[in-house]
């Protein structure tokens, strides 16, 4: 299979089957191709949520849409593909965003027994969690993802799309705001 590494647009559209924050048919949606283990990922998911906020206030609160999936870097970024794993097992159990959160909150900290104390600090089923990750019940879903990810051109992560167009501007928070205010016009 081929795939266009100049292609600018989005492959596989926003749709139920995402984890979103905000709302599907938004004004503005975002979506970004991340790894839990890269650090850039995690400071473009906070810069997304800062302008979001405070773009909130002008643009009401359904208005944005953020949608968070998984492109593991596994050849530079060993725990990714497991940390992906955990939050779709925590997704499963309705903790994906909290999930989400810890793991970019302790990226350092990624290795199979940190996954477990997150989740149990998040109050999942470790017994169901555990048989999940053991029996990889997630990485079909991550693949498809990563799949997804190269049809639209993404090589490496952070890769962000904005109402379907490739994100290709500076990473800052003023940035991001105009490019939120530009495609809301």
């Amino acid at each position: 299979m081929t795939y266009n590494r100049d292609n600018r647009s989005l492959f596989v559209l926003p749709s139920t089957q995402d984890h979103i924050q905000g709302v599907l048919n938004a004004a503005v949606v975002f979506v970004m191709y991340g790894d839990y283990e890269c650090f850039q990922s995690a400071n473009v998911y906070r810069l997304i949520k800062v302008a979001g906020q405070q773009l909130k206030v002008s643009f009401g609160e359904n208005n944005l849409g953020f949608i968070f999936r998984h492109f593991p870097q596994k050849q530079i970024h060993p725990h990714a593909q497991r940390a992906a794993e955990a939050a779709e097992a925590a997704a499963v159990q309705g903790q994906f965003w909290q999930m989400h959160e810890m793991l970019f909150i302790h990226q350092q900290e990624l290795g199979n027994g940190y996954l477990v104390e997150y989740a149990n600090r998040l109050g999942l089923d470790i017994s169901q969690f555990l048989q999940d990750l053991s029996k990889g019940a997630y990485v079909n879903l991550i693949n498809a993802d990563i799949e997804g990810g190269l049809r639209s051109g993404v090589e490496a992560v952070p890769a962000l799309f904005i109402n379907g167009i490739r994100y290709l501007d500076r990473w800052t928070v003023e940035q991001i705001m105009a490019a939120i205010v530009a495609a809301n016009n």
